[in-house]
């Protein structure tokens, strides 16, 4: 006879339950809202994922997630300056939104409100059993933003969706739908003060022909943990191009999940990941074509410092019918210390027999040599490793359209090689 037992509760598992708990009669849903939290709940149960996961081979959630802090509604977090001028800043603060947004061609309506009436049920839960993000955001979730940009239209400024704690624990959801034809540009801060628990799962339909800019700038404290999930679906002659900068919390997972059920669909991401202390920083894509002539492209740059510890997992799945795709994934990494450390694990899975995929991942220290010409031309070591770890990471950027938006990242990446590096 086998008999499987469930191992005994970490006390963050432990804290996690017994928040859900507490908290219960204040999440706001209907009865179909109250299954998927109770759903998700047995999902944490039933213990958070380890080494043993796949998914979760590099970053065993058990082990690193040591502690939980409680919700704390007496938290007043502010709203921060838009980070490209000219925004529309939609900002959610500790966990609650602001009623009477308004954009120019596009519905904005706060994510409360649908989980009240019960329209949101559908999408919540966990994706798959070790989908930890998902469940812990199902569980937890509390508000967000809907936005719905009309068929054919051309927002010219950035939207901007700010998710601010001030310490204790936030959980936000920002579904967003991109009609066919149309155009914009969307921010999502992750951002605050304190030691926090912070979640957020963000989902987006492209429809046809529609292009879209997404920027997640994540610099959370030391003390936080920030669990981010990126799901996107992109239609018939779709563009998504997501840039991605990781420069704080001291435990990080941000999940990339996008499906090109579209023919001529393109996906282009872009990231960075700035990492020092004893941080861990984990950023796990998963990457679907599933139609003919879809394009993607990925390109990481990480730089590690102090004992930091990071993680890049790609995987890239052809279906058999997914013909003359083309995909490449290359992540690049850069040590600053003897201590840091950086795990890549590039997947292709392909099932069609006429495409163009490849990946290719590196490893490196600071040239001496590049460090010696500039120390030769007068300039102090500090100065010229922090030339050569910008040029490293700035190129990425430098790939953006929009002039103001590169000047803005390149800005913060010098203020935090100015405080790192």
């Amino acid at each position: 006879m086998n008999i499987h037992s469930t191992p005994k509760l970490t006390a963050a598992e432990t804290a996690l339950i017994d928040a859900f708990g507490e908290r219960l009669s204040d999440l706001p849903g209907d009865a179909a809202v109250a299954v998927k939290r109770d759903d998700a709940v047995e999902v944490l149960k039933a213990g958070l994922p380890t080494r043993r996961v796949e998914a979760w081979h590099y970053t065993d959630l058990r082990r690193l997630l040591t502690a939980v802090p409680g919700h704390d509604s007496t938290l007043a977090a502010r709203a921060k300056p838009a980070l490209l001028a000219g925004s529309t800043v939609l900002p959610v603060l500790n966990g609650v939104s602001r009623a009477g947004a308004r954009i120019e061609g596009a519905t904005v309506a706060r994510l409360v409100d649908k989980l009240l009436d019960g329209s949101f049920a559908p999408a919540l839960g966990p994706q798959e059993p070790a989908d930890a993000v998902g469940a812990i955001n199902t569980a937890f979730v509390a508000d967000g933003y809907f936005i719905d940009i009309a068929a054919g239209a051309e927002i010219a400024a950035p939207i901007e969706l700010q998710n601010v704690q001030a310490g204790g624990q936030t959980h936000g959801r920002f579904p967003v739908r991109v009609g066919q034809g149309a155009k914009a540009t969307i921010v999502e801060r992750q951002t605050g003060e304190g030691v926090a628990l912070v979640s957020s799962v963000s989902h987006l339909t492209l429809a046809e022909g529609a292009e879209l800019l997404w920027i997640i700038v994540q610099d959370h404290p030391d003390g936080a943990t920030h669990f981010g999930q990126f799901n996107a679906e992109l239609a018939k002659g779709s563009r998504l191009t997501l840039f991605f900068m990781n420069a704080g919390a001291k435990l990080v997972r941000q999940e990339i999940r996008v499906r090109m059920p579209g023919e001529g669909a393109d996906f282009t991401l872009r990231g960075i990941n700035l990492l020092t202390g004893d941080t861990h920083c984990d950023v796990t894509m998963m990457l679907d074509h599933l139609a003919e002539n879809t394009t993607s492209t990925e390109i990481v740059r990480n730089v590690a410092n102090g004992m930091a510890k990071g993680v890049f997992q790609g995987q890239i799945k052809v279906a058999k019918d997914a013909q003359k795709t083309d995909a490449k994934m290359a992540c690049n990494t850069l040590l600053l210390s003897d201590e840091a450390e950086f795990s890549t694990k590039p997947e292709l899975e392909i099932f069609a027999d006429d495409v163009a995929c490849g990946h290719g991942a590196t490893v490196t220290e600071i040239d001496r040599n590049h460090l010696f010409y500039l120390m030769a031309r007068g300039i102090d070591e500090k100065t010229a490793r922090g030339l050569l770890v910008k040029a490293f990471a700035a190129e990425i950027i430098e790939e953006l359209a929009d002039e103001s938006t590169v000047e803005v990242l390149e800005a913060m990446l010098d203020q935090w090689f100015a405080e790192h590096v």
